[in-house]
């Protein structure tokens, strides 16, 4: 005998495992959007990245790799490297700073000490529905280079699908993590 299903009247959203996404992008399915990444169970097309936006990324992975360096930290920061986020998130962040750099696959999410999302057009989702993701997900401090304020949104001590300490640096000034020991930037 079938079981009956009960009958729902609204329609109810489909969340993507990682598994499902990664299959999915395997196969093809996504070629013609050039990036995507699965936030909560959605795919999302991820916006061309203009020059305000890349140099900035580039200016902090830049001041971020030689402070690991001359910190001799076992750190190594990635650009646009994506993290497995259980069950349902493939974050592709603008940089990521992992202890596991080696490896095959995603960057597994018990080794991201720092993510960093560069905004020009995204503010609003990397200081809202992205800032809950790595929160929830526990990832222990997450930057936003706001392109237009010219600051950066420096948080830590994930608290639920919030984070429970924050601050704003200028661009221009030096900014010190607050989890990672040791890591200063002179921007």
């Amino acid at each position: 005998m079938t079981e009956m299903l009960p009958l729902n009247t609204a329609p109810l959203p489909v969340k993507l495992r990682i598994e499902d996404y990664l299959l999915l992008d395997r196969s093809g399915a996504f070629d013609g959007y050039a990036k995507t990444e699965l936030i909560e169970g959605q795919i999302f097309y991820m916006n061309a990245q203009h020059r305000p936006h890349a140099r900035i990324k580039m200016k902090l992975y830049d001041a971020i790799s030689a402070a690991l360096r001359e910190m001799a930290s076992p750190l190594t920061a990635f650009v646009e490297a994506s993290i497995s986020v259980p069950d349902f998130g493939v974050p592709e962040p603008d940089i990521v700073l992992t202890s596991e750099p080696d490896g095959e696959g995603l960057i597994p999410l018990p080794s991201v000490a720092l993510v960093v999302e560069v905004a020009d057009t995204t503010l609003s989702t990397d200081l809202g529905r992205k800032a809950a993701l790595y929160a929830t997900a526990g990832i222990p401090e997450y930057w936003v280079a706001d392109v237009e304020a010219k600051v950066i949104h420096q948080m830590w001590a994930p608290d639920g699908d919030a984070y429970a300490q924050r601050r704003e640096v200028a661009f221009g000034e030096r900014i010190e993590a607050m989890t990672v020991a040791g890591l200063l930037l002179e921007q």
